[in-house]
């Protein structure tokens, strides 16, 4: 029953039900950064649980964060397979090219999904599932070197 292509079927949409979590991306130097400066990005991605019946069976669902795909708001994405890190992490950045205002960047995650039914041997949807985080607010202004005498 658990490779059931109905079986599977029932359990994608479970999953799409319930909702993956979206995640919160986090950006530093904050809401605001500066033109070709390495701005961060990182996100927390735990594992998600759900435990529901479908069909009348126990259904136990994990789902673990493996893709990670950070639009950076200026219509550039990058994609990792891992959420990065905070300072002093330089795992996942992004140079911003020009002043803008207003920016929304966000990560969307693509989970991996394994499920149980009563207990049995654990099974795996074959497609990642993906959730869209939320925008996050973004300023990019530009520096300019001023000189001051001694």
């Amino acid at each position: 029953m658990p490779n059931d292509p109905v079986v599977v079927a029932e359990i994608r949409r479970a999953v799409e039900s319930v909702g993956l979590p979206a995640l919160a991306l986090r950006i530093q130097p904050g809401g605001q950064t500066l033109v070709n400066v390495e701005t961060i990005f990182h996100t927390e991605a735990p594992e998600f649980r759900h435990s529901t019946v479908l069909l009348g069976q126990a259904v136990e669902i994990t789902a673990t964060p493996t893709r990670f795909t950070w639009h950076h708001g200026d219509g550039t994405t990058q994609t990792t397979s891992t959420p990065g890190a905070p300072y002093p992490s330089t795992e996942v950045t992004h140079r911003y090219a020009r002043v803008a205002t207003g920016l929304t960047p966000r990560v969307d995650v693509g989970y991996h999904v394994t499920y149980r039914v009563n207990g049995g041997a654990v099974q795996e949807i074959d497609q990642l599932i993906t959730a869209s985080g939320p925008p996050a607010g973004l300023d990019v202004a530009e520096a300019a070197p001023v000189v001051v005498a001694p």
